[in-house]
């Protein structure tokens, strides 16, 4: 299409009239593979004049287009743009993006980004020199504006390798020089300009805003460079030097008075306070990166050494200089409050620092820091006018990070943690003086506002507190006191701010258990206050009350009206801690709820259906109802596992939450997808029978998976096994849908694919031993495939764990039926082969002595019955030589099984005797003393906080093949419920030789005498032990009847 034409569908997009903007939509879609079309775009783009409104049109289609369809995901995928198109929009868009007006700009960027991180460097060598070109020519504003989309690119790839090294990579950097080459390139290349440029700039006298945009993306620019790994090229410390003096420059320079918008918005987003923000940001990174000496390098130290003596103390005066600006009235946009006190917090545990932080820190302390803890203005407007967005504000932890507030708490908490024999006593009693100058003022007169900031504060140290003394002493007097009157202040973020501190304390020991009392039902009371806010924060404390209740009647006769006031309020404010409070209560009260079970599942699903429809509303992706929703459908768990022993209670609330489950297990729910299975679990799990409705929904999980869910499997897998063991009868009947088909589709098309990983096939093997073991003698069709697919992937496993489940699928399948499984492996073949592998996986032991296969007690116990099936087998199936050998397998294991259990039940023992020991705690354990070696440079306690999420995250990882003193011997996987659950091992292995001796004794008599003496010992041995399991178990069932009453 000619650009007339083209010009003429976008003029069209924009009408009014809905049948001319499709039929435009129908023509673009029809026309934008033609040759040439994205280069007509993109002249209509940059005509000037053409009118702005189309050329926007343009260049949104222009963004979609190329982010769609320039870098085709698969590699033999079509490409739907011609090489000769891409060539001239690659090479015009440079010119361009820095001429069309910002509006414009915007889009062109988006698809600059597109094109860079497909094609830079491989098809598009030459822009580093294009932009080197542009910085010579003086064509400064473009060169810049590309440069930091290229920089950009290795910041995002440079995060992406972190995130898979590990969270810590980004302390310790890369590991090979190789993965950061071209960011060495780009600063080899480009660094030496921007310096100069910087330079040229910073000296302008009476600078425009303009000079302001330019200084910030050389800012970005640098910012993405250093992001995770300081250049080479700049730890030269001439270069570093060079950088540091403008940075310095910038950050100690004064804000431009005039031009500065009035309002607050614009304001902090004006380009001389923006430059202000990224200088900040900057120096604060590479005092994240060289300001601790113990995280750094052998490589990094010397240079970490120069930082610190050469800069990091020139910062903390520039910081606290800029900060100063607001104790006099000043204006300081929030982020760079924040950025500033972050810095300050990291300084204080390093005794060089805080030396120079010292002679200033009260003033600091009182007229900055607790000011910016006081209620203000701002937030007064805020609850006048947006008493929702208020609400949303104080609980968004997106907001935390960019609030003065939230970094004020941090630092008072941090240097009463690490500083706190010389600062903790000097705050509390200018809080304290803040109290009695409160209680002696007449109302009129009152310093509301302060005394907002000083219950603030109380609740923000309650950690540390409650640890301390003389203070810990005279917490419950000071709440008495202090706190529990202003549940009926006059002032709202008061009343607001006492239901906060409340909650923080309410797990203290109270003398007087009537102040506890009180401090609830107040609570409770402000559930039912005018303000929303308050109505927020008491739910919010309510949940620490419900947690600390020791007498439930204090809470029982009014759970009705509770839950009322909570349902109220979830139709009014979308916040994930109202649900989680109701969780706990629901928690608390276990089946006491069972009467409101209905009523909370309906009201749960009702608000569930408006997070949802908020959080599609909500372009950013950001919004609370998102995290909301899943609040709500974790909250339908907690409740339907409180009832779990009703199963009534689950026929009431299918038809509620069918619709959810439904829609949740299609890509729409992909946000919810875990929450929703757990829901399907209960449902197939705690109901007297699976409806037929319910059985509607294991379509949508196979195509789930087929489709993209394969990360949801070991989820997937748990109601699976509810369908076939809990309705196997439908299972194994139904033929629209064909059920058996259905699952050997998706189990055969999982073991099968060859760029699955080891770990992402592992519930396959599970659901196969699941048919096996509840479809005995009914599945016989279904034995030759599944063995099939399980030998096909045993021959190229790799990880020792799935070799284990795939051979317990042979044993699942030798279970089931002997001579079938027998003649089936040697029909294919592989009878040999097999049992050769898993006798050998059967010897192979770990240093220590235990299994190195088979760790479990379950999968233990599924080879014990699995080898003991074969000794059914006549003489001509199973010859004496391989009877002998399974014979003694057998034996071998069940003694392995019968010591695992037992030192399971020592350790579950042993458990049960450590269940009240407590963790100890020392209150001074984070102090940092001058003297101490630790504060000068470390942070200990970040350390251990390091090691713990190390050690969170080694638990989410798969088995660890190499650790010899692995736990996981010892520890089962919670097993689901099984058919075998019944079978005890060891007196099915004695009443299978016992069969043997009745029907063939001489085979038995030649398979005594094989064995030596410690084989006869172990026959022995297992015979008794299964004796007396007979005894127990006979003893069990009779205590059992005795106990049933006749009916």
């Amino acid at each position: 299409m000619d650009l007339p034409g083209l010009t003429v569908i976008f003029q069209a997009a924009l009408s009014p009239n809905p049948d001319e903007r499709k039929a435009a939509e129908q023509s673009l879609n029809q026309f934008q593979y033609a040759p040439q079309h994205l280069v007509r775009s993109l002249q209509i783009i940059v005509d000037n004049n053409c009118d702005m409104a189309v050329r926007q049109v343009a260049s949104i289609h222009f963004k979609n287009f190329i982010a769609k369809h320039w870098s085709p995901h698969e590699p033999d995928e079509h490409q739907p743009i011609l090489k000769t198109d891409k060539d001239m929009v690659r090479d015009h868009i440079l010119v361009f993006v820095a001429q069309v007006p910002p509006l414009l700009r915007v889009q062109l960027g988006e698809c600059l980004k597109t094109i860079v991180h497909a094609d830079y460097p491989e098809q598009w060598p030459h822009l580093l020199d294009w932009v080197k070109h542009k910085f010579q020519d003086q064509q400064v504003y473009g060169a810049l504006f590309v440069l930091r989309i290229l920089a950009r690119k290795y910041e995002y790839h440079s995060a992406l390798i972190s995130s898979w090294k590990g969270y810590r990579d980004y302390e310790l950097g890369f590991k090979s020089d190789e993965e950061r080459t071209p960011v060495y390139h780009i600063v080899e290349e480009t660094f030496p300009h921007l310096l100069n440029i910087f330079n040229r700039l910073v000296q302008i006298v009476n600078p425009s805003l303009e000079v302001a945009d330019l200084i910030k993306l050389i800012c970005k620019i640098f910012w993405s460079s250093i992001y995770l790994e300081i250049p080479k090229q700049l730890f030269d410390p001439n270069v570093f030097n060079g950088w540091m003096i403008l940075f310095l420059n910038v950050l100690e320079r004064p804000v431009p008075i005039d031009g500065q918008p009035v309002d607050p918005e614009n304001r902090k987003a004006w380009g001389w306070w923006k430059l202000k923000k990224w200088t900040v940001h900057i120096l604060n990174r590479l005092y994240t990166r060289f300001g601790d000496l113990k995280v750094q390098n052998p490589e990094n130290k010397a240079f970490a050494q120069m930082f610190q003596k050469n800069y990091a103390g020139k910062i903390l005066e520039c910081h606290l200089n800029l900060l100063n600006v607001i104790r006099t009235g000043g204006y300081l946009p929030d982020r760079v409050i924040n950025l500033i006190l972050q810095y300050l917090c990291n300084s204080i545990n390093k005794n060089s620092m805080f030396e120079l932080l010292q002679p200033r820190l009260e003033v600091l302390l009182f007229e900055i820091v607790f000011p910016l803890m006081c209620f203000n203005d701002n937030d007064q407007k805020l609850w006048d006018e947006d008493p929702h967005e208020y609400v949303r504000k104080g609980y968004d932890i997106i907001e935390d990070l960019y609030s003065p507030r939230t970094a004020s708490m941090d630092f008072v908490s941090e240097l009463v943690r690490k500083r706190g024999k010389e600062n903790l006593q000097k705050f509390i009693q200018f809080i304290v003086e803040i109290f009695k100058r409160y209680d002696e003022s007449p109302v009129e007169y009152k310093p509301y506002r302060q005394k907002d900031g000083a219950l603030l504060a109380i609740g923000a140290l309650c950690d540390k507190l409650k640890q301390t003394e003389p203070y810990k002493a005279a917490l419950e007097r000071m709440l008495v006191q202090h706190v529990f009157p202003e549940f009926t202040s006059p002032v709202g973020h008061l009343r607001a701010k006492a239901a906060w501190v409340a909650g923080q304390y309410a797990h203290i020991n109270f003398s007087d258990p009537n102040n506890f009392r009180k401090a609830l039902h107040s609570v409770v009371s402000g559930l039912r206050d005018p303000e929303l806010p308050v109505r927020v924060d008491s739910v919010f404390a309510l949940r620490s009350f419900v947690e600390a209740c020791r007498d439930l009647n204090e809470i029982r006769p009014i759970l009705p009206q509770l839950l009322d006031e909570f349902f109220k309020l979830m139709n009014e404010v979308e916040n994930e801690d109202l649900v989680f409070t109701l969780e706990t209560i629901v928690d608390k009260f276990g089946e006491e709820m069972a009467p409101y079970a209905l009523g909370l599942c309906q009201n749960l699903a009702s608000a569930f259906w408006r997070c949802m429809n908020s959080a599609e509303a909500d372009d950013e992706g950001d919004d609370p109802g998102a995290l909301a929703a899943v609040g709500c459908l974790r909250a339908i768990s907690t409740i339907l596992e409180s009832v779990s022993r009703l199963p009534h209670l689950f026929i009431q609330v299918e038809p509620t939450l069918l619709p959810i489950m439904r829609k949740m297990l299609t890509t729409d729910g992909q946000e919810v997808f875990e929450e929703v299975l757990e829901i399907v679990s209960y449902m197939t799990f705690y109901s007297p029978t699976i409806s037929m409705d319910m059985w509607t929904l294991w379509p949508l999980m196979m195509d789930a998976l087929a489709e993209w869910a394969i990360d949801f499997f070991p989820n997937i897998l748990v109601p699976l096994d509810n369908y076939i063991s809990r309705g196997t009868g439908h299972f194994l009947t139904c033929k629209e849908p064909d059920y058996q088909q259905s699952l050997w589709n998706m189990v055969s098309s999982v073991v099968a694919d060859k760029n699955l990983e080891d770990n992402d096939i592992e519930p396959a093997p599970k659901l196969i031993e699941v048919v096996f073991q509840n479809c005995k003698g009914q599945v016989d069709q279904w034995v030759e495939p599944y063995l099939r697919i399980t030998v096909e992937r045993l021959r190229r496993t790799e990880k020792s764990y799935l070799k284990c489940l795939l051979m317990q699928v042979i044993a699942n399948a030798l279970y089931y039926n002997v001579s079938l499984t027998l003649s089936i492996l040697q029909k294919l073949g592989i009878a040999t082969e097999i049992f050769s592998l898993w006798f050998q996986m059967l010897q192979q032991v770990k240093k220590s002595g235990l299994l190195a296969n088979f760790k479990r007690e379950h999968d233990k116990k599924v080879c014990c019955l699995g080898l003991t099936s074969l000794l059914a087998l006549p003489a001509d199936q199973l010859p004496e030589e391989a009877l002998g050998r399974v014979f003694k397998a057998t034996l071998d294991l069940l003694v392995k099984y019968k010591d695992q259990i037992a030192e399971a039940e020592k350790e579950d023992e042993a458990e049960d005797d450590d269940e009240m020991d407590g963790f100890q705690t020392d209150d001074e354990d984070d102090e940092v003393d001058g003297s101490e070696e630790m504060g000068e440079d470390g942070d200990e306690a970040d350390s251990i906080r390091y090691q713990k999420l190390a050690a969170q995250a080694k638990a989410f990882r798969p088995h660890d093949e190499d650790d010899d003193d692995s736990d996981d011997d010892y520890s089962d996987d919670e097993e689901l419920q099984s058919p075998i659950d019944e079978v005890d091992p060891f007196i099915f292995f004695v009443d299978m030789v016992k069969a043997m001796q009745v029907s063939n004794p001489m085979r038995f008599q030649n398979l005594m005498q094989t064995l030596d003496f410690h084989y006869q010992a172990l026959a022995n041995g297992v015979a008794q032990h299964a004796e007396q399991r007979r005894a127990a178990i006979e003893k069990e069932k009779v205590e059992k009847a005795s106990a049933t009453p006749v009916s």
